[in-house]
């Protein structure tokens, strides 16, 4: 049996999709009620509070855990996994941990990594880049007027497909191969604002523009739903990424056996959002 924590968001729900059609007894786990597909089973749980995932975790052999909030206690999540037998843990980190472990927002993600590497339990940790889900913060704008509003409109990075990181997690998950490893999960090109601007116009059939805000104005924005030395961080990343921040890797493609998703690929998927 497989437990997928944060079953409800746009990892978790496609992994939970992949798992159950590929004939795996899966529980999909979130903080309220939820629909699933046929054949999962749906619970809920806290991870803030362990004790509420370790009636969940109940037979279960293997773990995708989500630590998206800092107020969670990794090693206590961990612990509690491995208590109730599981084996094996996939655990979603950030590319940041390895490129900016010394930010505020990103270094508490090696040291989650830390602290569940440091269980009995076979961990397989996944570090994806930026989400090309990330662009759902531009749809009001483009069902608005057709335009993107974003800094640094000219440098591009890699952003990954979350249904290539869902893709990634069912791999791993039902394998012991990867006990140990670290996966950097990119996308196949590297791609700026602007450009992505263009494909959600292909997407929609229509020209949508683009406009470039300033750092200032950028960070305003973001102040509105998340703290300052995050913000900080991110915009260092859009407007100034290191090396190994505009690389692709190779890791999807080994792992998947075929390309990573394009950017415009999910534009075109997810083209009604922006409609």
């Amino acid at each position: 049996m497989i437990v997928v924590t944060g079953a409800t968001g746009n990892i978790g729900g496609p992994l939970v999709r992949a798992l159950a059609d590929a004939g795996e007894q899966v529980v999909a786990v979130s903080r309220t009620a939820a629909e699933v597909p046929d054949g999962v089973t749906h619970a809920t749980a806290d991870l803030t509070d362990a004790t509420t995932l370790a009636p969940v975790l109940a037979g279960a052999d293997a773990l995708f855990l989500l630590l998206a909030d800092p107020r969670l206690d990794p090693a206590l999540l961990a612990d509690t996994a491995v208590r109730a037998g599981v084996r094996r843990i996939v655990l979603l980190s950030s590319q940041g941990a390895g490129t900016r472990s010394e930010s505020p927002s990103h270094g508490w993600f090696l040291a989650a990594e830390k602290a569940v590497l440091d269980t009995p339990a076979a961990v397989t940790v996944l570090r994806p880049g930026g989400f090309a889900s990330n662009a759902y913060q531009w749809a009001a704008s483009v069902r608005a007027d057709r335009t993107v509003a974003a800094p640094y409109g000219d440098v591009s990075l890699p952003v990954v497909d979350p249904d290539d990181i869902a893709a990634v997690a069912a791999t791993v998950l039902r394998s012991d191969d990867h006990a140990g490893r670290t996966y950097v999960l990119t996308g196949p090109a590297p791609i700026s604002p602007r450009q992505q601007a263009a494909a959600l116009g292909a997407a929609l059939g229509e020209p949508v523009g683009f406009s470039e805000l300033s750092r200032a104005d950028a960070r305003a924005a973001m102040l509105a739903f998340m703290p300052g030395p995050i913000a900080d961080t991110t915009l260092d990343v859009l407007g100034h990424p290191s090396a190994e921040e505009r690389q692709v890797s190779p890791d999807v493609e080994a792992l998947l056996r075929r390309a990573p998703g394009s950017f415009a690929g999910w534009a075109a998927r997810n083209a009604d959002a922006f409609r």
